[in-house]
């Protein structure tokens, strides 16, 4: 009887041409995916990387700056060592009872006053306090919508949450070009020009750094 005859073994351009399908068809869902998610903070910091540039474009977003007094409990600013003053009441007594937005970016304690200073996008507010009546002035500034989302490009007084999403923004950003790059490797027919627009774009960066910034 003639012997069994033993399956062929693949063909090891077979297993390359399967491995690059896959690999090709994994980076183009990579690419669409990542882009398609990232679309809108992509889209804000694109638009915003304009506001920020060419402020004088836009007009009409003037601060506007208000002035109120008020009195709080003398107890917790009484006039004495510093530890006593009760920081979070008087912090939480300005936000309750006027609206004060931002994160407390100061609190200075001296022996006559207390000074506390609110940040945040677009946006401040510093309260002065007499330590011996509990009497204060608060001021407020807020710049408006573009001055807020020029904070938010720029991470200015956003919080570490807010600087996680720039962060994340940033991976983003590194994934769709990568993803992109890569997949123009499988495209044969476009792989060379694809490498040298690339080239041509990185080096046009570079000679623009050159030639223009002092």
């Amino acid at each position: 009887m003639p012997p069994d005859s033993a399956p062929a073994p693949a063909a090891p351009h077979h297993l390359v041409g399967y491995w690059k399908r896959r690999c090709a068809s994994f980076f183009r869902w990579l690419h669409i995916y990542v882009s398609m998610v990232s679309f809108g903070i992509l889209f804000f910091f694109a638009v915003t990387g304009l506001t920020l540039n060419h402020a004088d474009w836009f007009f009409g977003d003037q601060p506007t700056a208000s002035r109120q007094q008020g009195k709080l409990n003398a107890k917790w600013v009484a006039p004495g060592d510093a530890a006593s003053v009760a920081k979070l009441e008087v912090v939480e007594h300005l936000r309750r009872t006027h609206g004060v937005k931002g994160f407390v970016g100061e609190f200075r304690i001296e022996d006559e006053k207390c000074s506390v200073v609110f940040k945040g996008p677009g946006y401040a507010a510093e309260a002065t306090l007499d330590r011996a009546t509990g009497t204060y002035e608060l001021s407020e500034t807020r710049m408006g919508f573009v001055a807020i989302i020029n904070d938010l490009h720029k991470g200015r007084d956003t919080g570490a949450g807010w600087s996680l999403v720039v962060d994340l923004s940033a991976v983003l950003m590194v994934a769709v070009s990568l993803s992109g790059m890569v997949l123009i490797y499988f495209v044969k027919r476009r792989f060379v020009s694809g490498l040298v627009m690339a080239a041509l774009g990185a080096l046009f960066s570079f000679l623009a750094y050159a030639w223009l910034v002092p």
